[in-house]
């Protein structure tokens, strides 16, 4: 019988991995709730693959290990594959998988609703009605059908992004060096990123982290900005220079902030400070600012996305102990 192990198996995922395992009998089905380490990966002595998701680096040291166990595939449950050594991985001639598409809906209406709360200001509003205090000036808000919204990134989430804001009437200006077809051919693609940001009210970003899109919200490109910009970040923390935001902020440059990533959100993200000291001043900050929004690394997190992040790693775990290649399978 084919067995797959899992490693760091959340409470909310539970229900898709139990339906999984419901649909497939014929698979022998174990986890743990620990993160595949070089202590851990003992765990999977007997599997036929490995089903992950973590921050941590997938190390050599993690990674000999696992293959000391026999098991040569890893799928994980998320896109990013940047905390892979793969040199290590060719040495032991892993398979690999990602879920490379999810749900670009969830990504995309998350990065949009932050962008109509902060347009409507809905947190200082939100902060005055709590004190009882119903007058309306002076958190008046903006339209978004009065918008330039510049779209950094045109892949599966940026447009549905796109098609968001053609909803709300918004006029959308994109950039991305490897166009879509679609996008176009509605004209929506402007030349260079220069030209975008002198252009957009509000800039949403869904590009990936790669070296080559590192820090391209810098000091620099914020300069080039219209006066009084709205910046959203819901793709990837390094993205952006957060002393830059926070410098743009303070001079007013950057009216609104939104931002679901961080740089340096690994073990501070999803783990619960209250009553403790908080860890991290900038971000501290940043969430006291009224014009600011901070979500820790939330707009995946739907039944429907997880479902889809599960299943998806399961299949494909089960497609390599078959000696099949999985569509989802990461060439490298």
């Amino acid at each position: 019988m084919t067995k797959i192990f899992a490693y760091g198996i959340r409470d909310d995922e539970k229900p898709a991995l139990h339906a999984w395992e419901a649909a497939h009998p014929e698979i022998e089905v174990d986890f743990t709730g620990e993160l595949l380490t070089p202590e851990t990966a003992a765990l999977a002595t007997g599997a036929n693959g490995a089903v992950v998701y973590q921050q941590l680096d997938y190390t050599r040291e993690t990674i000999t290990a696992l293959a000391a166990a026999g098991v040569k595939s890893l799928s994980l449950r998320n896109v990013g594959t940047d905390n892979i050594d793969f040199d290590a991985a060719r040495e032991f001639s892993f398979n690999i998988s990602n879920v490379p598409v999810y749900s670009p809906n969830a990504i995309a209406e998350h990065s949009i609703i932050q962008m109509s709360r902060l347009l409507r200001r809905t947190k200082p509003l939100d902060a005055k009605i709590a004190n009882h205090d119903l007058r309306w000036a002076p958190t008046i808000g903006r339209e978004m059908r009065m918008q330039t919204v510049g779209v950094i990134g045109t892949g599966h989430i940026g447009r549905v992004a796109i098609n968001i804001l053609k909803g709300f009437g918004a006029k959308v200006i994109a950039f991305d060096p490897f166009q879509n077809e679609q996008v176009k051919a509605e004209g929506l693609y402007v030349d260079s990123l220069d030209e975008l940001y002198a252009q957009a009210d509000v800039i949403t970003l869904y590009v990936p982290g790669v070296a080559a899109n590192h820090h391209m919200i810098n000091s620099e490109s914020i300069a080039k900005m219209k006066d009084g910009v709205v910046i959203v970040n819901c793709s990837r923390g390094n993205l952006v220079d957060i002393d830059a935001i926070i410098a743009g902020l303070d001079s007013g440059k950057i009216s609104d902030f939104a931002m679901d990533v961080y740089e340096n959100e690994v073990g501070l993200f999803n783990e619960d400070w209250s009553g403790k000291e908080f860890p991290d001043a900038k971000i501290a900050d940043l969430i006291a600012r009224p014009n600011v929004l901070v979500t820790p690394h939330t707009a995946f997190y739907t039944t429907k996305a997880v479902e889809e992040m599960v299943h998806q790693s399961f299949d494909a775990a089960v497609a390599f102990a078959a000696g099949q290649t999985p569509e989802t399978v990461v060439e490298y």
